[in-house]
């Protein structure tokens, strides 16, 4: 029986431990350095960057010559919230003939804090309750 307790033991501290490791998610695409280092300012074309980056995780609202490539890793300890653990972004600007004209990296530091509004905003028309929105098909079907 001390063999068999000492096994026991042994798997539930096994066990124990492997709960303690935080739950770790990486999403995104982000060039390496050494992918970077491969691309050059004012000659590189748009084709070219994809060939060495892949395609950018997305792309500018309004002017589709810039180009972001955004990663974000985060833990999670058991049941408390994930917490950003890394965050990184490259923005690529390319002129109108697609070729590379800069590149930008921005970090964790600099994240600017974008307090979310929590109003509704009014609609025309009255809202209508639970029990009108449960009766309100009665009626309506044509068989």
């Amino acid at each position: 029986m001390n063999r068999a307790n000492a096994i026991v033991m042994a798997v539930l501290i096994g066990l124990s431990a492997a709960a303690c490791s935080p739950k770790v998610e990486t999403r995104g695409n982000l060039p390496r350095d050494y992918q970077l280092e491969r691309i050059d300012v004012g000659t590189a074309t748009k084709q070219e960057v994809v060939e060495v980056l892949g395609t950018p995780s997305t792309l500018g609202t309004f002017d589709d010559n810039i180009w972001y490539y955004i990663s974000r890793r985060t833990e999670q300890w058991a049941f408390l919230p994930k917490e950003v653990t890394e965050q990184k972004v490259v923005v690529l600007y390319f002129d109108e003939k697609d070729v590379l004209q800069q590149i930008e990296q921005y970090n964790q530091d600099d994240i600017r804090n974008i307090s979310l509004v929590e109003r509704e905003t009014p609609t025309a028309g009255h809202s209508i309750t639970f029990i009108e929105q449960l009766f309100g098909n009665f009626g309506r079907f044509n068989r």
